[in-house]
This record gives C-alpha cells, structure tokens and sequence, in this order.
C-alpha cells in the first residue's frame, strides 16, 4: 500500500467504504433491525448515488453546468421498464432481466445524451445550463404524450399529442399489455429492484468514472475545464473529449433511472422534473465539486434526510433548508478549512513516525 499513488489509495478507500456501508445495512435488514420505510430507501439512496456521481462528471470533473440529468434518468427509466415488461417471457430469470434492463436503459440515455451534446457542448456556461434545463422539460413532456404496449407481433408506439387517443389506439390483440398509459405513466410494473442490484451498479459508476478520472481521457477532460484555450493550443478536441464525459454519465443515469423505475410497481413521468434535477445537482455541490466520494456521502444523506423527517411534516422542510445552509457554511470556513489542513498533517506525520 506503501507504493500505492494517494489516488489510488483514495479510490480504493472509495470502493471499501461503500462495500462495508453495503454490509453493515445488508445484516440490519437480514436481521429485520430495519423498518419497512427504512427498507423502501435503499433502491432509491442507491440510484441517486448514481446520479450524483454521474453527473459530477460534468459539473465537476468536466465543468459545465447541466439541469436537465432527470430527463436521462427518465429514458432510462421508461426504456428500462419496457424491455422489462416485453422480455418477461423470453427472460424470465429476474435478476438477468433486471441486466438487460438497466443495459437497455443506459444505451437509450447515451444515445439520447449523444444527439442532445452534438449542438449542446458547443455552447458554454449558462447558454449550455438553460439548453440543457430545456432539454429535461422536453423529454418529461414527450414521455406524458407517449403510449407503449406490447403483445404477440411485438411492441406498439402512439404519440398522443393532440389528447385524443386512448390505449385502444395501440390496436393490441387479446392478451397484449399496455406499459406506459401517457399521463398515467407506466402501471402494472413487475418490481425487479434489490439492494444488491443497487450496490453493484453504485460500484459499477464509481470504477468507470474513477478510473476514466484517472487515464489519459480524465486529464484531457479536466484540461479543458481548466484553460479551453490553452487545451486546444495543444491539440485536444475539446468537444471530443466534452461529449465522452457527457455521453458516460448519460448512460450511468439511465441504467439508475432503469433500476429506480422497476422499484416501483407504477411510475410518471412527473417523478423526473427539474426539481429532481436540482436536488441532484445540490447532492453533488454539497458532496464537492470533483469529489467523488463527497457525491456519495452527500446523495445518501441528503436524500435520507427528508425521508426520515417525515413525521415532522410541518417542519421538515424547513429543518432541511437549514441542514443545507449550515453545511454550505462549514464547508466554505476558511478557519474550519485551517484547522482540517493542520489536523491531517500531523495525523499522517504521526502514522509515519509509528
């Protein structure tokens, strides 16, 4: 461990910390030491842990500012939920359909984050954050209008948009099912989710974005976040190298929103509006800009915490809003920085010495 480089060290402490948190909950719950609202978190805390990390990629790592991550959560939510549904015969092992699912859900919101970055990444700071913001508000819209269903010759697809067509339109033979029902969203979802599910993706996006931090992409990435001129002064494509970080974490909120959607036996598309986006982005702001085991640490809590002050309904809100504010503060004192600074010094000079 010695000749470890302190990145690795710090990535390898990343994954420990999130497989003994993954343990430590797994025998709570085996041993019924977990409430049923307890239990209902973990598929959640675990999908927003993806989003958090996913979308550090771009605000952090990458340095633009995107307000529309909810609108691939969603892709990959409703395609997700419909590869599930449509391959409940030909897969009727869960655990492989929940795969192919979450596989399906994330190649829907990569392509989708492909044609949305073409015009997008060539814009720069708040041009790209209002494009994007509209980009989610589109796709929110598009799902509400969208009618799928499915039987023996296959999957049918009707655009509502005028308000005037009905499921009965999708013309499905006896024994087809209708999946997402426009306004109604999707309904009848076999729940495939688990914990375990969770655990794997949260460790699947925390090797790809740390290790592709970490190669010869990452720095190119965070090259062109630093001096866009200067970067390509020597040569890097900086929408290049943009539209990689953009398309990765596009497709790491889609297989979280295909795993988040088939937590839930009927979901709309209302659940993915800019308020999600925001609460995400304010996971990642809160966990530090670039720091990936901040994102972790800040989904989980601050996703937590609503939840558990449920029973303060009148206040928990509020208490909220404060928790934020107090942790804005501390994170932003320059004295509390200072005595941080002078604490981790003499802890490693003391293991040094030992």
């Amino acid at each position: 461990m010695k000749n470890l480089k302190k990145t690795t060290k710090v990535d390898f402490a990343t994954y420990i910390g999130v497989t003994l948190a993954f343990l430590i909950v797994s025998v709570l719950q085996g041993r019924d030491m977990l409430t049923n609202a307890m239990a209902s978190w973990l598929v959640p805390v675990c999908c927003f842990i993806v989003m958090a990390v996913s979308l550090n990629l771009v605000v952090g790592i990458s340095g633009e500012l995107s307000l529309g991550h909810a609108g691939f959560m969603s892709i990959g939510a409703f395609s997700g939920i419909v590869a599930s549904m449509s391959l409940s015969e030909a897969i009727p092992l869960a655990p492989l359909r929940l795969a192919v699912a979450m596989v399906v859900g994330a190649a829907c919101a990569a392509v989708a984050g492909f044609l949305i970055g073409i015009p997008v990444l060539r814009l720069r700071g708040d041009y790209l954050a209002i494009v994007t913001l509209a980009f989610g508000q589109i796709i929110k819209d598009l799902i509400t209008c969208l009618l799928v269903g499915y039987d023996k010759r296959g999957l049918h697809f009707v655009f509502n948009l005028d308000g005037l067509r009905s499921v009965n339109d999708l013309h499905l033979e006896e024994g087809g099912v209708a999946i997402i029902k426009g306004a109604q969203g999707a309904v009848g979802v076999t729940k495939l989710a688990s914990f375990p599910a969770g655990y794997i993706l949260v460790m699947i996006a925390l090797v790809v974005v740390l290790n592709m931090i970490r190669s010869r992409t990452g720095r190119a990435i965070m090259a062109c976040r630093d001096n866009r001129i200067a970067a390509e002064s020597v040569g890097i494509n900086v929408t290049k190298y943009k539209m990689i970080a953009f398309v990765v974490s596009a497709a790491l909120a889609g297989a979280a929103g295909a795993l988040f959607g088939l937590s839930y036996s009927g979901l709309a598309s209302s659940r993915f509006d800019f308020n999600t986006s925001i609460m995400v982005l304010v996971y990642v702001v809160l966990g530090g800009l670039g720091n990936i085991w901040g994102s972790v640490i800040g989904a989980a809590v601050l996703y937590i915490l609503p939840e558990a002050l449920r029973e303060f309904a009148d206040y928990r809100m509020l208490i909220y809003a404060i928790v934020l504010i107090l942790v804005m503060l501390a994170t932003n004192n320059d004295q509390l920085k200072a005595l941080v600074g002078r604490i981790i010094p003499r802890r490693k000079e003391a293991e040094t010495n030992g």
